[in-house]
């Protein structure tokens, strides 16, 4: 029976998913270990990790490709975990971009349309809207090697949504570009995002990538989520130690918990109080790490007045670093931590020189224990 599609143009409603206790092991060593999750109608979710996290695989089994051992995947309420691929009716974006080399653009774009049963005709102007959404319209009748990465790029992802699929699912759709192309193109597929209304679950290793595209990020790590939320809400309170360090880059002090003032943990670290904020009620004498992004130490030279809302410590410059619009500092506390601390770069910030001590300075509401 042929596919019925939007005669407008229109985009369809993105499809709601839900992972429910996913669970996936080969010869007895688990890849997924307990994987739940739900993504709303038209979201863009990433499942974030380090090789081996089990990201891959949780979207192998979302597609079809690979079945799991226990658990629940629907798709608007609907178990598919019987049901093949094929009928699924998921948009799918690789990494090698897996386009067949002997039919032209416009016959690969037009492939899963032939494959549904959709007339000549009506393939034919959507792979035309297709094109065109990719920003390119002339390139139909050109064949895969006449194209360059970021191009081949381009058309797997109008091969993906040219039947107007409700779930677009990405497998390092990026990886194989350069930084400047990659930048490009993640801002053209939140375009596109935006434009189709479709719900996509990107996979990547790559934490730029992730902070850019996502409305939310469930960073996974030993085949379970170590946490899931906002980027901005991962990147300024990150709940563990794993994410604190896996997205951005984090400072760890080590410190021993000594009380608690009006929801502030109050913890030492050698011989300097330092003042964190935590959900959690750690006990008195634990021991703890607490986590400062190197773009919220700043160097006080007295002009950061001290106060119960400022923590502060004296160190010694071990390395500079001048990088273009920022300088990299490392630093070592009396107690010999290791911190790095960034700044904007500018003609009228003094820089420092290896062997000088310095106090540094820094907000409690940008200290985290972990």
């Amino acid at each position: 029976m042929p596919l019925t599609l939007p005669q407008d143009g229109s985009c369809m409603r993105g499809a709601s998913v839900s992972l429910t206790d996913l669970k996936k092991s080969y010869g007895g060593v688990a890849a997924v270990a307990g994987v739940s999750i739900d993504v709303r109608s038209g979201e863009f979710l990433t499942l974030l990790g380090p090789s081996g996290s089990g990201k891959t695989t949780t979207l192998m089994m979302i597609a079809g490709f690979q079945n799991p051992n226990a658990g629940d995947i629907s798709i608007d309420g609907v178990s598919v975990v019987a049901m093949p691929p094929y009928r699924r009716n998921i948009g799918m974006v690789f990494q090698n971009y897996a386009l067949f080399p002997h039919l032209t653009v416009a016959e690969n774009i037009g492939f899963p349309l032939k494959q549904r049963g959709v007339p000549k005709a009506e393939r034919a102007r959507l792979v035309g809207e297709a094109l065109e959404l990719v920003h390119l319209p002339d390139y139909g009748g050109r064949y895969p090697r006449q194209l360059s990465g970021g191009q081949q790029q381009r058309v797997a992802v109008a091969r993906a949504i040219v039947f107007k699929p409700r779930l677009l699912l990405m497998d390092e759709p990026l990886g194989a570009l350069d930084k400047q192309l990659r930048e490009n193109l993640q801002s053209e597929m939140r375009r596109l995002h935006a434009e189709l209304g479709v719900t996509c679950i990107l996979v990547t290793h790559d934490q730029d990538e992730a902070l850019t595209m996502s409305d939310r990020i469930a960073v996974m790590n030993d085949g379970k989520v170590a946490q899931i939320g906002r980027p901005e809400d991962l990147y300024d309170r990150p709940n563990n130690r794993f994410v604190a360090g896996f997205i951005g880059q984090s400072n760890f002090l080590p410190a021993v918990v000594c009380g608690l003032e009006n929801g502030v943990v109050v913890a030492k670290c050698e011989d300097v109080l330092v003042r964190a904020v935590t959900s959690l009620r750690p006990t008195i004498g634990a021991e703890v790490a607490l986590t400062i992004r190197p773009e919220r130490l700043r160097f006080a030279d007295g002009l950061v007045a001290p106060g119960p809302d400022v923590n502060r410590m004296s160190v010694t410059v071990t390395e500079a670093v001048f990088a273009g619009e920022r300088c990299r500092y490392q630093l070592k506390s009396d107690d010999r931590t290791i911190l790095v601390l960034k700044e904007a770069s500018s003609a009228a910030i003094r820089r420092r020189a290896v062997g000088q001590r310095a106090e540094i300075a820094w907000s409690v509401a940008d200290t985290i224990l972990v």
